[in-house]
């Protein structure tokens, strides 16, 4: 199967020129893409952290978050 390839614009002359990646652009790429899902999880799972100690601490307070914005608006 070959490699992906990349698109390289000439702005001067119009000239398109279709690059197959070499196979060190692809380990590059796929490992960048792996990092960034990686990111991604963690900062998913902080998020989904924060709402569940937001939740419980509205929960403690007896009060919906709908209210809370109100208090800090």
């Amino acid at each position: 199967m070959p490699n992906p390839t990349r698109i390289e614009v000439n702005c001067t002359t119009g000239e398109v020129l279709e690059i197959e990646l070499t196979d060190a652009e692809v380990a590059e790429l796929e490992l960048q893409a792996g990092l960034a899902a990686q990111d991604q999880a963690e900062q998913d799972a902080l998020a989904a952290e924060r709402a569940t100690a937001k939740a419980a601490l509205l929960d403690r307070l007896g009060i919906t978050a709908d209210e809370a914005a109100l208090l800090l608006s």
